[in-house]
């Protein structure tokens, strides 16, 4: 199964017009830095919460690097989600200079 992946430019002009985003980060890595917009869901908890998957058109799932977020794309997937991973996550987000929302 391959799933999609999108860069963090195309995820900016997606999440302008409104597109779900779910980062499967920990809460502490989360509270840090995020991308504006994104619900959290930390990878060991998405089997328990697929409603936070959208079941029409697709889902971008974020994560630091983009490897948990591709795990969880395959497990979505596998369940008929419509899923994309954000290839080099966070980070990617972050060194491309844009905004981030933390708690701090």
């Amino acid at each position: 199964m391959t799933i999609k992946e999108i860069s963090v430019d195309e995820l900016a002009e997606l999440l302008e017009q409104g597109a779900p985003l779910v980062d499967v980060r920990e809460p502490d890595e989360y509270a840090a830095a995020r991308v504006s917009g994104g619900v959290l869901v930390p990878l060991a908890t998405v089997p328990d919460h697929l409603d936070a998957f959208a079941t029409e058109g697709p889902t971008y799932v974020i994560c630091r690097s983009g490897g948990r977020s591709m795990r969880a794309c395959e497990f979505l997937a596998a369940q008929g989600r419509e899923v994309v991973n954000v290839a080099g996550g966070t980070l990617a987000w972050i060194e491309s200079g844009r905004p981030v929302d933390s708690d701090a």
